[in-house]
């Protein structure tokens, strides 16, 4: 948080009382649930999104594809970036939404630790729990509710009949909480896939996880949806092309860069399509052209951090922490490589829990310098001359710096070649989260 508020003055008193992390189990929240009425039955018709990379994007696409087809949508995602206040986005009318404001926001997590009556429980469970008690007690034509951290306990899980369920690309990432292999990790998302309920799967680079997917949703008869199997898209001529089952769709290219988001965008134009509301194509290319999502090869236009780097620089931030993100970014800034040529350098902090080595190896041979920089918003950031010997590790010039601005300084001051250089602050969504706050950038 960088402002004061009465919502974080809550959910702070909450973090003093009960644990910040996560204590997999749908029991506690249940429990509450019931305490506060049963808010979870009474949603709209729900999307429910799982996966370890792009369910945020996928969540975007949603939201700004239905928002085009005027449609009223309540959005839940998770985590924040700079203020809690961005996990709660409620709709305000055909195709209008915000963020909750602080007084409803303050007054729902009160309800909710009130209801609890300090029984054990975590912040996250306690928040999700003020996530239906807002979806059911404001009117929307649909809601869509990305998933914490895997998702067969994720505390979103107690949706009993979603519209549709979406697994996005999965690979490692949480291994303490999902287990140390692809397979196990697939199993976890996979517990989202309800009897009865449309399944789309995103595109999956390890076929292990789209058996095991496939297996589930078999198990439990859930109809299936899968990309590169029942629907694709491609980019042709600048444009990108959207099949399926019932055609074709010309659309011009997604607002957020890179490959990848091709792909994103297919996946919720899928589930939309296997909806109680498909859009329109009109509606669909609308959504194409205003979707925003903080964070993500988001380029940083203005601002004290633009104000200190060389004359001309490119800043860009992504919140990617592990190996698929990684390979997704360095793609994304191969293609801009092709464009535009400059010098990359990559300011990174990450967490102790993340596979370093795994996530700078995607850019070997693309990044001139990386500077590694502690994570100032989470106790567990990893020491910066740890993360930097993961770097070399990986076969890539690195040193430690105190800070993104020392960084951007060490390569500004005295620049003078031509072009001048691209940076990419990334590995962390709290060090993203820290720096849009600090460069007043807080989501809206």
């Amino acid at each position: 948080m960088t402002t004061t508020s009465r919502a974080a003055a809550e959910i702070d008193a909450l973090l003093g009382r009960h644990p910040k992390g996560f204590d997999l189990s749908l029991e506690r929240v249940l429990r509450l649930l019931t305490a506060l009425g049963d808010p979870h039955l009474r949603l709209p018709p729900t999307i429910h999104v799982a996966g370890t990379n792009g369910k945020g994007s996928v969540t975007a696409f949603l939201r700004a594809i239905l928002e085009a087809d005027s449609r009223a949508v309540h959005t839940h995602t998770s985590p924040h970036l700079v203020n809690w206040h961005e996990r709660y986005r409620l709709a305000s009318g055909a195709g209008t939404s915000r963020l909750v404001d602080d007084t409803a926001l303050a007054e729902a997590v009160r309800r909710a630790a009130n209801a609890n009556e300090g029984q054990p429980i975590t912040v996250f469970e306690i928040l999700t729990a003020v996530t239906f008690m807002l979806f059911a007690e404001y009117p929307a034509d649909a809601a869509v509710v990305e998933v914490g951290l895997g998702g067969r306990f994720d505390a979103t899980n107690v949706i009993p009949q979603p519209a549709v369920s979406v697994i996005t690309p999965i690979s490692l990432d949480h291994q303490s909480f999902l287990g140390d292999r692809v397979e196990l990790i697939a199993a976890e998302k996979g517990g989202i896939i309800k009897p009865g309920v449309p399944v789309v799967i995103g595109q999956q680079s390890e076929q292990v996880a789209l058996e095991v997917l496939t297996s589930i949703a078999d198990r439990v008869g859930a109809p299936l949806c899968v990309y590169g199997e029942d629907f694709f898209a491609y980019e042709e001529h600048g444009r990108m092309v959207y099949q399926d089952d019932r055609g074709l769709i010309d659309l011009p290219l997604p607002r957020l860069p890179g490959r990848h988001q091709i792909v994103n965008a297919a996946t919720a134009i899928a589930a939309l399509r296997h909806g109680p509301y498909p859009p329109s194509d009109a509606a669909v290319e609308a959504g194409m052209g205003r979707v925003e999502w903080f964070g993500r090869m988001q380029r940083i236009t203005a601002g004290p951090l633009l104000d200190i780097a060389a004359p001309g620089a490119e800043i860009w931030i992504d919140g990617g922490h592990n190996p698929g993100a990684g390979l997704a970014i360095a793609e994304t800034l191969a293609d801009m490589e092709e464009r535009v040529q400059r010098p990359l350098f990559l300011i990174t902090g990450m967490i102790n829990t993340k596979e370093p080595v795994g996530f700078f190896s995607a850019f070997s041979g693309m990044a001139r310098r990386v500077f590694t920089v502690p994570v100032a918003m989470s106790e567990a950031g990893l020491d910066p001359d740890e993360l930097a010997d993961a770097a070399i590790e990986a076969g890539l010039d690195a040193e430690p710096a105190n800070s993104v601005e020392e960084a951007i300084r060490l390569v500004s001051t005295n620049w003078q070649a031509v072009p001048a250089p691209r940076f990419l602050i990334c590995g962390s969504l709290y060090l993203v989260g820290d720096v849009l706050g600090r460069n007043g950038m807080a989501p809206q």
